[in-house]
């Protein structure tokens, strides 16, 4: 059987988005494996994701904790908070205490990409204080290092990503995604995908 790979993700504006649908291309391209993207619910309103400028959210499913244990591996993202990850991510994992006491997420590889909206707002410590929700799991951090070659060295051009994971600059929203960053989200997607296939052959 393929091993199946979860995309789950939170993005407000579609940059987190972007990521996703490439580190989805990356994976997917990895013989005996099967990826698929899934949205967390968001907590606001639409009252206030009007107020705040947020575009309608795109037909991306929305995945709910039950369905996390379907999955061999996870690469989770979402944009950062004062450092940390989105409020809505975290409303999301408060809500797998269930898999928590049962243990159904021990042993799975998990990754994380992050936007930031400066090269100093988190690329790094958002991973970082990230990875405390899947220790409790018993979950396997796999990050990605400097796998990415070149382009991880890359010191000319301004890019995210760092080696916890891939990563994007957001800016004051009117960023995109560079051809650079989605190349690292790319081989993040492969990376990740080649080994939870690996652990879910050994096990």
């Amino acid at each position: 059987m393929a091993a199946k790979v979860y995309i789950v993700y939170y993005s407000m504006y579609g940059h987190i988005e972007k990521l996703a649908h490439e580190i989805l291309k990356g994976a997917s391209s990895v013989e005996g494996v099967e990826a698929k993207l899934w949205q967390v619910p968001e907590t606001l309103s639409e009252e206030v994701l009007g107020k705040l400028g947020a575009p309608p959210k795109s037909d991306v499913p929305i995945i709910t904790p039950d369905q996390l244990p379907d999955a061999d591996g996870f690469i989770f993202g979402f944009p950062t908070r004062f450092g940390m990850m989105a409020a809505q991510f975290k409303a999301f994992l408060d809500a797998t205490g269930g898999l928590w006491r049962t243990q159904h997420l021990a042993g799975k590889p998990a990754g994380i990409f992050v936007s930031t909206g400066s090269q100093g707002g988190g690329q790094e410590t958002t991973a970082l204080t990230a990875i405390t929700q899947l220790v409790h799991h018993g979950m396997i951090f796999v990050p990605v290092g400097y796998t990415g070659g070149a382009a991880m060295f890359e010191l000319e051009k301004v890019k995210g990503g760092s080696p916890y994971g891939s990563g994007t600059l957001a800016g004051d929203g009117s960023r995109q995604p560079s051809e650079l960053e989605l190349q690292l989200a790319n081989h993040q997607g492969k990376y990740f995908a080649t080994i939870a296939k690996k652990l879910k052959g050994s096990s």
